[in-house]
């Protein structure tokens, strides 16, 4: 597993976005300046967060970005999956997002390799945007 700027991105905005909990919503600039993030990225992220139903959005003059649910509800494990797919190290030992690869023919290597892909993902399931504010 190796994050792609998108899921960094993603969970920065949520993390900003659970500090400032609130009914207001959150212009995407506002999240941009403060998480140093580049703001047409941002929105493309943020649309995909609402889309999968991690945010909301407004439009006008108070509009914005705004949690959809609690930030103890979103594990990093989803957010992580949702923009850079498997946990895994390598799609053979995936439970989500399997695809045959070369190191199948080693028993032993599969059994290393899943060993990483539970750790891993064992502490990123447990671990919410919740537990970063």
């Amino acid at each position: 597993m190796k994050l792609t700027s998108r899921s960094e991105y993603a969970l920065l905005a949520l993390i900003y976005l659970a500090r400032n909990d609130s009914a207001d919503y959150i212009t995407a600039e506002t999240v941009a300046t403060a998480q140093g993030i580049p703001s047409r990225f941002l929105e493309q992220i943020l649309l995909a967060l609402k889309r999968a139903g991690y945010v909301l959005s407004s439009k006008g003059q108070h509009g914005g970005f705004r949690l959809a649910k609690s930030a103890d509800e979103i594990s990093l494990a989803e957010i992580i999956r949702l923009f850079d797919g498997a946990l895994a190290p390598t799609e053979s030992v995936s439970e989500y997002f399997y695809e045959s690869t070369p190191i199948e023919r080693e028993d032993k290597l599969v059994g290393v390799f899943k060993g990483i892909r539970d750790h891993v993902a064992k502490k990123l399931e447990e671990t919410t945007v919740g537990d970063m504010v």
